[in-house]
């Protein structure tokens, strides 16, 4: 395995991204995978390298970048009331707009590195972005061809970006996993989007994982849960696999 971490310029800066990807074999399908609000932190390093070891040229980009931070620590987490201080006004900073054109700095590298296949490409949100993930897939509806959700957050709105009208726009196989007990997205929310993605004729399976809460598939998050988390590697890997070709 080939990881990095490079200095991707955008036009509010440089924008730190950890890069991972097979040594052998390449070039490989590129899969963006954006962070959680937590941050960057080694466990998602570690799923990175996951995803890479099977294939995949991965990008892990800081989207925190324009407030100077590049990781908040292990002790930023989401129910705790010190961490939650720390990450919202971090949170606030982002818009969809800000993360798309983050998103064409991504794919200008990827285009220019040999060892990536940046067309077509997946893309992965989880939590507060989601809601990016599934906007880039909107935005390129010819290149993203896989794009998932995981305990997305904000998926329907009022705003003219919002996750479930930009989907009807993108042509990609879409996944959302939701969690039975989800502060930001309820019961009522999940069925509510899954009756609007099949009325639209969208191209996505929206699944309900039963007993967990939002953030089950981060080990070191307390609502972790390891048969969840295992299960929603399996829908990610079905995704890629049927909608990426690999070794080209």
């Amino acid at each position: 395995m080939i990881e990095r971490q490079v200095q991707i310029p955008t036009s509010d800066g440089d924008m730190t991204t950890f890069v991972c990807h097979p040594e052998r074999n390449g070039p490989h399908p590129l899969v963006i995978f954006f962070m959680d609000a937590p941050g960057i932190r080694e466990e998602l390093r570690d799923m990175v390298r996951r995803l890479a070891s099977v294939g995949y040229y991965v990008m892990l980009p800081n989207l925190y970048y324009r407030s100077g931070v590049l990781e908040l620590g292990p002790d930023a987490m989401i129910k705790d009331a010190m961490g939650r201080s720390r990450i919202t006004p971090l949170v606030a900073t982002l818009s969809i707009d800000l993360i798309m054109a983050d998103s064409e700095a991504l794919l200008s590298f990827a285009t220019a590195d040999v060892a990536a296949i940046a067309n077509p490409l997946g893309v992965l949100g989880y939590c507060m972005s989601a809601q990016f993930a599934i906007n880039l897939a909107a935005r390129y509806p010819e290149q993203v061809t896989a794009a998932a959700s995981i305990y997305g957050t904000w998926l329907m709105t009022d705003k003219e970006d919002s996750p479930h009208l930009a989907a009807r726009k993108a042509t990609a196989q879409m996944y959302f996993a939701c969690a039975e007990e989800d502060p930001w997205m309820s019961l009522d929310d999940v069925e509510c989007l899954r009756r609007d993605l099949a009325a639209h004729g969208v191209k996505a399976e929206v699944e309900l994982y039963a007993q967990t809460e939002h953030g089950f598939a981060f080990p070191s998050r307390p609502a972790f849960d390891l048969a969840a988390a295992e299960r929603h590697w399996k829908r990610i890997f079905a995704l890629l696999q049927r909608a990426l070709p690999q070794h080209r």
